[in-house]
């Protein structure tokens, strides 16, 4: 979804609600992750005092393999990011996001935004005890019959 600024730079008070689906198109090109069912981002963008601000929620289902037990599970995240908006800035700086021109191509920043939040090692529950290093046999489904040292 491409995000038209022109008129939330030029109007001071000026807010747009977002509701919207990201396109399974575009998920589909991360590589290393698979989603399952919609992402949803709901927010809105508003110019207080000539600032633009982006605030939105993000809610999807990871499907995943477990990085322990190597079991296949769906988590569902929900995370809330925050960005200022800036035409131009002569600074190099993470804080803002840069617009080109008077728009915004928010799947990119909402996909952007997803991957530095999931976490890097992914486990089907807390408790995960994983597979036994010598036999292979899952050890969420009992121990196995290794001798133990």
């Amino acid at each position: 979804m491409v995000l038209n600024l022109k008129q939330l730079y030029d109007i001071v008070g000026e807010t747009e609600e977002i509701d919207y689906v990201v396109d399974t198109d575009r998920l589909a090109e991360i590589h290393g992750y698979s989603f399952s069912g919609n992402t949803c981002v709901k927010g809105k963008a508003m110019n207080r005092a000539g600032i633009l601000t982006l605030t939105f929620s993000v809610t999807f289902t990871l499907k995943a393999e477990c990085d322990r037990c190597l079991k296949e599970f769906d988590r569902e995240f929900s995370f809330d990011f925050e960005h200022i908006l800036l035409k131009e800035s002569n600074t190099d700086n993470d804080e803002y996001v840069i617009t080109e021109g008077d728009s915004l191509d928010l799947d990119e920043l909402v996909i952007s935004d997803i991957l530095l939040q999931i976490p890097t090692k992914l486990l089907c529950s807390e408790d995960c005890k994983g597979l036994c290093f010598r036999c292979g046999a899952d050890l969420n489904d009992g121990d196995c019959d290794c001798v133990k040292q």
